[in-house]
Order: structure tokens, then sequence, then C-alpha cells
């Protein structure tokens, strides 16, 4: 029973937890700037994308693992008959530095009948200090320093993408609440006019039961209501099928959240949007480029390809590398006796440096190509600015203008229907004046979904979803 309790408890705390997530979007009106909200902290894409920098960190530490230092011990004893060949014991411990500099500290001891005579060491063994310095290759820059730079340029990269996938989810999610948006006018507006045919109908119906209409006319008025219903059933249609895809961008902790069917839309989004956007914080065009992401990644290869060519050019010189290694007895530690050492020069030049000079070539090659196409992503991302900035104003315009024409439609159809109540107009010209506001209507919506589209354009090119 005790354990029947506490099952029960859990289970009860879980779906506690699941009802408190279902209530955050169990409200009456959802802003668009809330669900952007929700989106940035809570969807499982956006945080994929903030992966990338931890990623980069990753990298880096792995890096600099390359100047970790290291102790090494090497064994070999061999005995064979009750003889023993060599006993050979050599320990170190290395300290790699940046400049390719390495400090390393040893121990030795090595004996046997058969043991090679450069191996021989004093009975205590012998230790040694001492310093390789390449002269050469290696020196301003090696495999290790090139690794760590190209690791933390990564890292601005890794930003940079990290904001380019963010701001794709971001987009997908607001395409998604302004289609939802146009959906939910578009059945509120077919809604309201079903009411208005049906309203219309039952006083034609008096009309025609007191002699003033045809019977015709409530035959007209019941296709038109006919053609109302069957608007209204598509755009409710349009409209969960909007809200389910709404549902793909609503997480809270890691648990997707299905909007309740009563749950609205922004209605002033027109006045909101920018400041969700952080569309109207626009400055020039050539300070949103430098701090674009896409330019910034760019830049950031390039500046991976010049280390790259910078270790390649210094593969032209020659592998020069010297030695030095104080020697002593652990016993004779404290007196030092320079004369005693290891030292070793160790010289390699190819003849014809044909390898390096093609590798360092292709570098060159690849920096070049990569200048190309900054300059281009430059030069397209402007336009884009701009190309959407004049898309923005003109879709202003065209809002403006199909305001004016929605009222014009309406002042004509509230004027048909006071000429219909005084019996010189038909209900043929009433319904057919309420078409083209109907249609005028459907182009306004359009034409404000269009607007809120060329905003989320202009987010997604600016690329900036923080």
């Amino acid at each position: 029973m005790a354990k029947l309790r506490i099952l029960m408890s859990t289970l009860a705390l879980i779906f506690t937890g699941l009802f408190a997530h279902a209530q955050d979007f169990d409200k009456e009106v959802l802003t668009f700037d809330e669900y952007l909200g929700y989106v940035k902290k809570y969807h499982p894409l956006v945080k994929q994308a903030n992966m990338e920098l931890s990623r980069a960190q990753a990298l880096l530490l792995q890096a600099r693992g390359a100047f970790d230092p290291k102790i090494e011990v090497d064994y070999d004893e061999k005995q064979f008959k009750g003889t023993e060949y060599y006993s050979v014991l050599n320990s170190s411990f290395k300290i790699p530095t940046w400049y390719g500099i390495e400090i390393k500290a040893a121990f030795d001891n090595s004996e046997g009948y058969y043991l090679n005579p450069q191996n021989t060491t004093p009975n205590s063994g012998l230790t040694s200090l001492g310093i390789t310095v390449p002269l050469g290759q290696g020196l301003f820059i090696n495999q290790r320093m090139a690794d760590i730079r190209t690791a933390k340029l990564q890292q601005q990269i890794s930003a940079a993408d990290r904001r380019l996938k963010a701001i794709a989810v971001l987009y997908d999610a607001s395409a998604a609440y302004f289609n939802w948006l146009k959906s939910y006018q578009e059945a509120e507006m077919y809604t309201n006019y079903l009411n208005y045919a049906e309203t219309r109908y039952k006083g034609i119906l008096k009309l025609i039961e007191q002699g003033d209409k045809p019977a015709i006319d409530s035959v007209e008025s019941g296709i038109t209501i006919k053609s109302r219903k069957l608007s209204v059933v598509d755009a409710r249609l349009k409209l969960t099928k909007a809200r389910l895809e709404l549902s793909n961008y609503m997480w809270i902790d890691n648990v997707p959240v299905e909007p309740a069917e009563g749950l609205k839309p922004e209605a002033a989004l027109s006045g909101t949007i920018d400041n969700s956007l952080q569309t109207n914080m626009l400055t020039e065009t050539d300070s949103l480029l430098a701090s674009h992401p896409k330019i910034q990644s760019l830049e950031g290869k390039l500046s991976i390809l010049d280390v790259e060519r910078k270790l390649k050019a210094n593969m032209l010189l020659p592998k020069l590398n010297v030695g030095y290694h104080y020697l002593s007895e652990p016993s004779y530690i404290d007196n030092y006796r320079f004369e005693d050492y290891k030292i070793g020069v160790n010289f390699s030049l190819p003849i014809f440096l044909r390898k390096e000079r093609g590798a360092l070539k292709l570098a060159k090659i690849k920096i070049q190509d990569s200048r190309f196409q900054l300059d281009q992503e430059r030069l397209q991302l402007k336009n884009k600015i701009d190309g959407q900035r004049a898309e923005i104003n003109s879709v202003k315009e065209q809002r403006e203008i199909i305001t004016a024409l929605v009222g014009d439609y309406s002042t004509m159809l509230k004027s048909e229907e006071r000429l219909f109540s005084f019996g010189e107009s038909s209900f043929f010209l009433i319904n057919t004046r309420e078409n083209n506001l109907i249609s005028a209507k459907l182009q306004q919506i359009s034409l404000e979904n269009r607007y809120f589209f060329s905003k989320a354009d202009l987010f997604k090119i600016l690329a900036n979803p923080d």
C-alpha cells in the first residue's frame, strides 16, 4: 500500500505539472511577443542552436590539451635462464610551451648483462633537465598554436551559426503565428457575414409574408446562406490546421503544449510587431552588415584560412631543433657539473620544397576565394535589406489603399441596404455589394498578412534573434 501511495503521488505531481504547463496557453489571447518568448526559451531547436557554443568551447578545450604537461614511463626488462639481460627504465615529465619550446625533466635507470652501452647509467640512476627549442619550423607558429587559434576563431563562427539557426526557427514560428492570425480573421469574418445573411433572410421572409417582396428573393437569400456556410466550414478547417501548426512551436520545459480552441491571436499586431521582432531599431546598412552573423561567420572562416596560410608558410623554413639537457646523479644533484650534459641538433630541409610551396599556394587560393565570397555576401545582404525595406513601404501604402477601399465598399453596402428598405433596390444588388465588400476585406487580411511576413523577412535577413 505504501508503494501504491507513492506511485499515485508521483503521478499526481506529473499530471499537475503538465496541467500547469497547459494553463500557460489556456488563456483568452496569446500575444505575438509572448509567443516568441516561449519559442526562444523552450523550443528544442532553439536549444539545439545554443549547443553550438558548447561545441565550440569543447573544441577549444581539446586544442588546449596539446599544451598539457605529460608524464611518460617506459620500462623494459628481459630475464632468460636466470640471466638478467637488461632492465631499462626511462621516465620523463614534459611541459610544452606556446612557442614550440619544450621543457623536459627525466630519470633513467638501466642495468643488465647485455645492456646496450649507451643506456648505461650509474647505480642510482641518472637525472636530466633540459630544453628543446625549434629555431626554424615551429618557433613562431606550429600545429598546436594553429589549433588553439582556430578553436578560438571557431567560437566566433559558432556564435554566428547559433544566431542563424535560431533565426530560422523563430522565422518559421512567426510564419505559423501569422497564418493562424490570418485563418482566425477569415473565420471570424465569414462567421459574421453568415450571421448577417441569416438575419437578412429572416427579414426577407417577413417582407414576403407582407407581400412587399417576391418569393424568389428567399431562394436567392438561402443560396447566400449556404454559400456563407461553405465558406465558414472551410475557414474553420484552415483555422484548425493553422492552430495545429502553431502547436509545433509551443513548448514548456520539454513538454509540447497544444493551444485551446478558444485561444485568440493578438488583434492589434500591427502596432507591436516592430518591438517584438526588433525591426524598429534599424541603423545604417553598413553597421548592420558589420554585426551580421553571416558576415561574422565568413570573416571567422577567413581568419582560420589565414592561420592555415601562416602555418603553411612556416613549413618553408628548415627543421632545426636544438636541445640541451643537464645530467646528474640523484645523489649529486646539488653538485652542478655542467660538463655532464646531453645535446642534440636535428636538421632537415627538402631540396625543392614542392610539397610545401604547393600547400602554401592552395592556402592563398582558398583565402582569395573566401574574400570573393565575403564581398558577394556583403553585396547580397545590402541589396536584400534595401529591397525588404522597399517592400515594407510598398505594402504599407497598399494597406492604406485597401483600408480606404473597404470603407468605400462598406458605405456602398449601407447605402444599398437603405435603398432596399425603401423598396428602391433589390436583394441581388445588396448581395453583389456585400460580395465586393467581402472580397475587399479578404484582400485587406491578405495584405496585412503580407505586411507581417515582410517584417518577418526583414527580421530573418537581419538575423538578430536575441
